[in-house]
């Protein structure tokens, strides 16, 4: 007779939740780690503490990352890289794998799309607090934009490793931040649909 339980958690090296693998192995040729595209872009780091301050300060005035206890969200320090970027760089590429989300803490970025007929559609513009690229970090999936910096601008970046380790090493902060990712983008998703439905 087959024993009924609970069946043990997978161990830390197993627990690739955010692997690119996902979309099978060809995905992971495509997606470009923030190491290789931080050097590309010539990004400096920042002092974690300082930024991770200004994090928490644009986040105590949005909505839902508020939610999220202050104690708690200090421990996003150990996971996240702090980095400047020089203006007029493009640290996301459209229809590539999305490997690390961005989160603006000062500056201001363009966010394009480039259509099949060539022409650059100016999608909207971000400044700080917002978050880029939050989508294909959940899903591994094709980046939908592009992103460009216009100003120098201070950013924290969080790879899939980091979001591996953080569901490793302390669940509750990971289930925390990925319950305000999903709110966020359906939100978004939200607009989106009410902007078609005016249009229709």
């Amino acid at each position: 007779m087959q024993k009924m339980g609970i069946e043990e958690p997978p161990q830390a090296s197993d627990s690739r939740l955010f692997d690119a693998s996902i979309n099978g192995p060809e995905a992971e040729g495509r997606a470009v780690p923030w190491s290789a595209r931080a050097t590309q872009i010539g990004a400096a780091e920042l002092d974690s503490a300082s930024a991770m301050r200004q994090l928490q300060l644009l986040w105590s005035n949005d909505k839902q990352m508020k939610q999220i206890p202050e104690q708690t969200l200090a421990r996003l320090t150990k996971y996240m890289l702090f980095t400047q970027v020089p203006a007029e760089q493009e640290f996301i590429h459209q229809d590539e794998h999305g490997n690390f989300l961005v989160i603006l803490l000062k500056g201001q970025v363009a966010v394009d799309r480039i259509q099949t007929w060539g022409e650059r559609l100016r999608l909207s513009e971000a400044g700080p607090g917002e978050m880029l690229g939050e989508m294909s970090l959940l899903d591994q999936g094709l980046r939908f934009s592009a992103c460009i910096t216009q100003t120098k601008c201070d950013m924290a970046v969080l790879t899939t490793d980091a979001m591996n380790g953080m569901v490793t090493e302390d669940a509750y902060l990971a289930a925390c931040l990925m319950t305000v990712l999903a709110r966020k983008i359906s939100l978004r998703l939200r607009v989106v649909g009410a902007r078609l439905s005016e249009r229709s």
